[in-house]
């Protein structure tokens, strides 16, 4: 773990969750593309933040920015410094590259020396490192591993993914209509309306391989994949590029956000939601590097700086 050096206290304030799916606070204000709850406000993250310059004291997003182009990932992140206060909080959570790399290895070579339980969990290893990049349909050859009730090695896969091993050994890889809110249901016929007009469009101009294609290209669309992976390193290099300082990597139920682990947006517990995770945060500093913010007294950092030298010339 990595300790902050910085004596700062974060602002108090209000807090905000940043692509909250069904894990959110209402203390907190929740977004999220698809609302499961008239407490969660709709928004596409692509769009930015619609909240003013400078108006939260920490900001939590829980594994969104995996699933962002490298490029939306960093509009993401400077969004993100836009709309905290001077020595707010960021709280990154997504999945962990270097530790699921760490255990590809460990069980590949296991596996190559013959361990039997490490070729079942090299299997699923593999599965976790690849396929939610290249899956062409919802839930992937991970959801249906999930589903199965033959798992050879579900305490493994749990020790991983947590809830959503549960959820998917109880419910199957995927949500079923009569199970959503009548208004989710109407949206999700309609939309499945249209793509069935379109489909026998794409057919008829284009003939049946056209269609696959454009089945796979409406799924990779839908934000299910994912687009990029991070760890320790490239997580502190991404805020630090936006401007943020005092990087530290924590556990699930640490944090420098007052009273966090009471929320449990994480952990409900100290039962950590998705074990698969890296768990970050990082601050926004209380005077800001940029010379178009401002610090104390009014002035920008740039005039502050201009004074001085200024000053310093006045003297000589």
């Amino acid at each position: 773990m990595f300790k902050s050096d910085s004596n700062c206290e974060p602002s108090s304030g209000p807090l905000l969750n940043v692509g909250c799916g069904r894990r959110y606070h209402r203390d907190w204000v929740n977004l999220d593309l698809e609302p499961g709850d008239c407490s969660v406000v709709r928004h596409d993250v692509n769009k930015g933040i619609p909240f003013e310059e400078g108006h939260f004291a920490a900001v939590y997003h829980s594994h969104v920015l995996e699933h962002l182009d490298p490029a939306d990932g960093r509009k993401l992140i400077q969004e993100c410094y836009r709309v905290l206060q001077p020595g707010g909080i960021l709280r990154i959570v997504v999945p962990d590259l270097e530790c699921i790399a760490r255990l590809y290895l460990e069980m590949h070579q296991e596996a190559w020396l013959g361990d039997e339980t490490s070729q079942i969990n090299y299997n699923w290893m593999k599965l976790e490192l690849l396929d939610q990049l290249v899956r062409r349909n919802s839930g992937g050859r991970m959801g249906r591993y999930m589903a199965s009730r033959e798992i050879k090695n579900s305490e493994f896969v749990r020790s991983r993914l947590g809830d959503e091993f549960s959820i998917c050994q109880t419910h199957g890889q995927t949500e079923t209509l009569t199970s959503l809110p009548f208004w989710k249901r109407v949206g999700r016929m309609s939309i499945g309306l249209r793509r069935s007009l379109s489909r026998s469009l794409v057919r008829l101009l284009l003939g049946r391989e056209a269609v696959v294609a454009f089945e796979e290209g409406l799924f990779r669309s839908q934000g299910e994949i994912h687009r990029w992976m991070y760890d320790r390193f490239s997580l502190r290099k991404l805020t630090e590029s936006a401007g943020f300082q005092n990087f530290c990597v924590c556990e699930a139920i640490e944090s420098q956000i007052a009273d966090y682990a009471s929320y449990e947006l994480d952990a409900v517990e100290e039962l950590v939601r998705k074990p698969d995770s890296i768990f970050i945060e990082c601050q926004k500093p209380l005077l800001a590097n940029s010379s178009s913010r401002t610090v104390s007294g009014g002035k920008s950092e740039q005039s502050t700086e201009q004074s001085t030298e200024n000053s310093a010339k006045a003297a000589a």
